[in-house]
């Protein structure tokens, strides 16, 4: 019911509520019901975007507790358990409902999907968060780390990714140089955070000054890039402006 409030209440402030169409399943109601939920939510969707024609977002949360009852319905079914107790058949059954997102061709609307999940134990290769990373087109990697260190929003850019972004940068759409400035900072960050670990280990003293300049880039990267303030609105492209990137980083 938290996660409920927290989107209507979300919704109220912007004004979008007289928008959105929502489905709510509760964690006392049953669990056949929490299995059918997302489906009658893609169904209005595809009604929105491909009968009214128009351009629908889908979120999905907590995919998690979908898979957990998909999982307490096959073992009432007695059927063969897969990885840690899921039915193995989970990844067609996750299939059916990420794939629902897109275009239909000769109609103006369209869908797009963003399943929510919590990685239990954060771990990444628990099998919800596996498979879903290898139906969906890309993944926004939440880190409770930065989230304990008031970054918002506490994005992890490293085990993020885009699958369709190569597909939709470059000169004549963001700038010509978008995908090095991205490799560029990728790069440099992934080494910060090496040079953090390894700190923690040998100490300050025992850093090369590349490393403290590593270190550097860290926090700025963290603190100006990545946070951007909870009721703060940074157009896409704003991050890629010179005096950002000059002042910032």
């Amino acid at each position: 019911m938290e996660t409920a409030r927290f989107f209507k209440s979300d919704f109220e402030e912007n004004g979008s509520m007289d928008n959105v169409c929502l489905f709510l399943n509760l964690a006392n109601d049953p669990t056949i019901e929490r299995i059918i939920t997302p489906r009658l939510a893609l169904t209005s969707a595809e009604y929105l975007a491909y009968q009214c024609e128009k351009h629908v977002l889908v979120i999905l949360t907590d995919m998690s507790s979908y898979a957990e009852a998909l999982r307490e319905v096959s073992a009432a079914r007695e059927e063969v358990p897969g990885r840690r107790g899921f039915p193995g058949y989970m990844y067609t059954d996750l299939a059916t409902i990420y794939e629902r997102a897109g275009r239909v061709e000769g109609r103006n609307g369209s869908i797009t999907q963003i399943p929510i999940l919590t990685m239990p134990n954060d771990d990444i290769t628990h099998p919800i968060p596996d498979l879903t990373g290898y139906i969906t087109e890309g993944q926004v990697y939440v880190d409770r780390q930065l989230h304990n260190r008031q970054i918002y929003p506490p994005i992890n850019v490293l085990p993020s990714l885009s699958r369709l972004m190569k597909s939709a940068i470059g000169e004549g759409m963001t700038r010509k140089d978008h995908a090095d400035v991205s490799n560029q900072l990728y790069a440099c960050y992934a080494i910060g955070k090496d040079v953090q670990a390894m700190k923690a280990v040998v100490g300050e003293e025992a850093l090369t000054s590349d490393d403290l300049l590593y270190l550097e880039f860290l926090q700025k990267f963290e603190k100006n890039f990545i946070a951007q303030g909870r009721n703060k609105l940074r157009e896409p492209l704003a991050s890629f402006q010179p005096n950002f990137d000059r002042d910032t980083l």
